[in-house]
């Protein structure tokens, strides 16, 4: 959920030193590998299918910027704070055990950077979470990086079975899984040279994945997630991130039967339809109404379409930081605190 300029010469100059070269450049899926001799590093120029796209990284990156939030915090968590030139666009605190890791790196923007303060940190890769970001009315078109020779590659959970060429937030043509978080885990521990490190991390999370799940039997619940805006809500439909934790946990999304990954719906729509459990975004942004949990709390027991709802008169709400409703690695945190809520209110089977 969720300004161009023209970079000086001596940007461009130095982003061509870098030594990093496209070949050309985003799906997901197969990685190949060759070596040169002299000082290059084993396992490269490395080149994946990455969203359609192939993209060659001729060593691992000692620049890198990130400019989304999910991306950055998988890049901390493998370990490559020193190899990060900057990070950008946040919706939420960095995720637990990452705050030292996160002190270090600049963040050039809570938002959205221009593609002007991403050249300034003269990046020699450039990550990013959703295609939208790297687009046309993002930071800037994946082109304009790779004509200076950066290569930039895209979660692969925003581009596999996802069809991004309408508006808003896209649609699902097919069910989100874990595996495509997992592939932009590995991927980027390939990219930067550490491979063991992006294994450890998803047998990780696998592991808290089954723990969360052991026992729970959520069949008799229906969950509705509200990542924002209380005009117009954006409410999650079937396939994204909320998809992964409703069927790991066996229970129903209410707003199942649309593709949309955050359509908008009124609150008479939602109130119809009654959930037994609310799942509420919990954002530090405030780019538009009602972003923290307070603030939507506090509407919906205020409102009087929203008040009625027998999720609301028994308080059975769940906060989730908006990380932990998109495709990232904090999926799985949210997939614990949804299976700890329905335990807690006496719906886990």
């Amino acid at each position: 959920m969720l300004s161009k300029a023209t970079p000086a010469p001596i940007r461009t100059a130095a982003l061509f030193a870098a030594g990093v070269v496209l070949l050309t450049a985003c799906g997901g899926g197969t990685t190949t590998s060759s070596a040169e001799g002299g000082d290059k590093a084993d396992g490269f120029p490395l080149t994946l299918k990455n969203c359609g796209r192939t993209v060659t990284v001729k060593a691992p990156p000692q620049r890198a910027v990130s400019v989304d939030q999910g991306s950055t915090e998988i890049l901390l968590s493998l370990g490559l704070a020193d190899r990060l030139a900057a990070t950008a666009t946040w919706s939420d605190p960095v995720m637990k055990g990452l705050e030292k890791a996160n002190q270090g790196v600049e963040r050039i923007s809570e938002n959205r950077p221009s593609s002007e303060k991403v050249l300034d940190k003269e990046p020699d890769f450039l990550s990013a979470s959703f295609a939208s970001t790297l687009a046309k009315g993002g930071v800037a078109p994946r082109e304009q990086f790779e004509k200076l020779g950066v290569p930039t590659y895209i979660s692969p959970a925003d581009c596999i079975g996802k069809d991004n060429s309408g508006g808003g937030d896209g649609a699902r043509t097919a069910p989100l899984t874990m595996d495509s978080v997992y592939t932009e885990v590995r991927e980027l521990s390939q990219v930067f040279g550490v491979p063991e490190r992006g294994d450890a991390l998803v047998k990780k999370l696998q592991a808290r994945v089954a723990k969360a799940t052991d026992g729970v039997d959520g069949s008799k619940a229906s969950l509705l997630y509200w990542f924002s805006d209380s005009k117009a809500p954006y409410l999650a439909g079937c396939c994204g991130a909320p998809g992964v934790i409703t069927r790991e946990l066996g229970a129903k999304n209410v707003f199942d039967d649309t593709h949309d990954e955050w359509p908008q719906i009124s609150w008479e729509t939602v109130a119809d339809r009654n959930p037994d459990v609310l799942v509420i975004g919990d954002l530090s942004r405030t780019t538009q109404t009602a972003e923290s949990a307070e603030k939507k709390i506090e509407f919906l027991e205020s409102n009087p379409v929203t008040r009625t709802m027998d999720a609301v008169k028994n308080r059975r709400y769940v906060l989730l930081s908006g990380q932990a409703m998109n495709p990232t690695i904090r999926t799985v945190e949210g997939l614990e605190r949804v299976a700890a809520g329905l335990r807690d209110f006496g719906l886990a089977g």
